[in-house]
This record gives structure tokens, sequence and C-alpha cells, in this order.
């Protein structure tokens, strides 16, 4: 039988409060807005699960996946603004 060893605690996890930190909210500010392209894309697509795909339901499908690449590439912009980088 092995044992079980236990690994002292960390003064960081003997501090966490179930509560994201300022800059795990800082993160999540910055990428919402591809958050909300990309379930705005998930519900088009879901919409679609169960019917034909007409040519009205394809333009809106591909326009929130432009919205969804879009979104991405303004955020990998930011993020390397942010660390000085350009992307």
């Amino acid at each position: 039988m092995k044992s079980i060893i236990t690994l002292p605690a960390t003064s960081q996890a003997l501090s966490f409060d179930g509560e994201p930190s300022d800059a795990e909210l800082d993160a999540i500010e910055l990428e919402i807005p591809l958050i909300l392209a990309e379930r705005d894309l998930l519900d088009v697509e879901i919409a679609l699960l169960d019917r034909q795909v007409s040519e009205l339901d394809a333009q809106r499908l591909r326009r929130h996946q432009r919205r969804v690449l879009a979104a991405r590439r303004d955020l990998t912009n930011r993020t390397a603004a942010r660390s000085g980088g350009a992307a």
C-alpha cells in the first residue's frame, strides 16, 4: 500500500476566498466582446441544428463566424499592445 503525502499549504492557497482577483476580472472584461460573439454564434448554430439551412441562414452563420474571428483578432491585438508586442 502506498502512503499519501500531503504537501504543505502555501500562503496563496490559504488566502483564496473563492472570488476572482482584480487581474482575473480585468482579463474577463477584456474578453467580453469575444465571449458575446461566441455566444451569438452558438445561438445560431443551435437554431440550425434541426432544420434545413437556407441561404439566409447560411449568411447569418457566416456573419457570426466573421464576428467571432474579428473579436479574436481584436483581443489578440489588445493583448499584444498591453504586453508591448504587435500581432
